[in-house]
């Protein structure tokens, strides 16, 4: 009887694991393919504000955006 117990809990928790980083592994993956946002995305939301930034704005929002993701 406690033998079973400990077998589930162990196998619970190796599934826990597994899939945390399986599901890790995916979302880097995916974050790679598809980045949250990119210097064209940049400029064309300074556009929007009726601005045209420089090359030196959009860069520096870019480490700014990277810094806190």
């Amino acid at each position: 009887m406690l033998h079973d117990i400990l077998l589930i809990l162990f196998g619970l928790i190796i599934g826990f694991v597994i899939g945390f980083i399986v599901t890790r592994k995916m979302v880097q993956k995916e974050m790679k393919k598809n980045p949250p946002i990119n210097e064209k995305m940049i400029e064309v939301m300074f556009s929007s504000m009726g601005r045209k930034p420089s090359q030196k704005q959009i860069k520096e929002t870019m480490r700014q955006m990277n810094r806190f993701m």
